[in-house]
């Protein structure tokens, strides 16, 4: 009871009117209160939703990352088996260019016995030799390089030459021609010419599908970063249209 009507000057409605201002501070204080808290409540649901978002984002890219990681691995190893294929098949070149190489001289000192008055032509033929035999050491190093390959071609165009000049030679010395060992030498060297031709068929094949995986899509945008940044080169020899068709040394 207010002061006013313990004097009994005071009406109800009066006291009513001072009290209502009270309650309308008390209600718009708790209004704001709770918009405050609906505001903060607002603001941690968003940081949550946030962080929800970005936590999936970074898990998005670590797949993408192990995805990415894993086909770059399967292009790698598949150029390093392509690669291995052509370096074996290389290998065979190799084995039947060195059986060749250790019959050559063979084959000269057997005809020296007879061709006094073909020394330049002899000379020539272990010359060539010597060439394609230092130019097979360097090849080996590298197989499918382009530098080795064009080099080893070239030595063997130049010693299939000297060889083309002796046969010649010899074609005209029947008692050479009838000789045993030099019928038996020629006999492995024409075996082994053969295989040579079909050794460097393969070994041309195992590059042609090197060379079309490396430059196709999507491996030509990473084989560089991945050591393979160059084609490997063919080994062509002058006589490749007759591989086919083996060539055979006859004396």
């Amino acid at each position: 009871m207010c002061e006013r009507q313990a004097r009994g000057h005071c009406h109800r409605t009066h006291c009513h009117k001072v009290a209502l201002p009270v309650r309308n501070k008390k209600f718009n204080a708790a209004k704001e209160s709770s918009t405050a808290l609906l505001a903060r409540a607002t603001s941690i649901g968003s940081f949550y939703i946030w962080g929800e978002i970005m936590s999936n984002s970074g898990l998005v890219i670590l797949v993408l990352a192990v995805v990415l990681g894993f086909y770059l691995a399967a292009i790698y190893n598949r150029l390093v088996t392509l690669k291995n294929r052509y370096q074996n098949a290389f290998a065979q070149i190799e084995n039947q260019l060195k059986r060749r190489y250790d019959l050559i001289p063979n084959l000269v000192e057997t005809a020296k016995a007879y061709l006094n008055h073909e020394r330049e032509t002899l000379e020539s033929v272990v010359s060539a030799r010597n060439s394609a035999a230092q130019a097979l050491t360097n090849a080996q190093q590298n197989p499918g390089a382009s530098g080795q390959m064009s080099s080893l071609s070239g030595a063997e165009n130049n010693l299939a030459e000297a060889l083309g000049r002796f046969n010649l030679v010899v074609e005209a010395y029947p008692e050479l021609k009838a000789n045993d060992t030099m019928a038996q030498l020629s006999e492995e060297l024409s075996s082994t010419e053969n295989k040579v031709a079909f050794a460097r068929q393969a070994f041309n094949d195992a590059v042609t599908e090197y060379n079309a995986y490396r430059e196709r899509f999507p491996q030509i945008l990473v084989a560089a970063s991945l050591g393979h940044s160059a084609s490997a080169e063919l080994l062509e020899f002058a006589d490749s249209a007759a591989i086919q068709q083996p060539p055979k040394v006859s004396f």
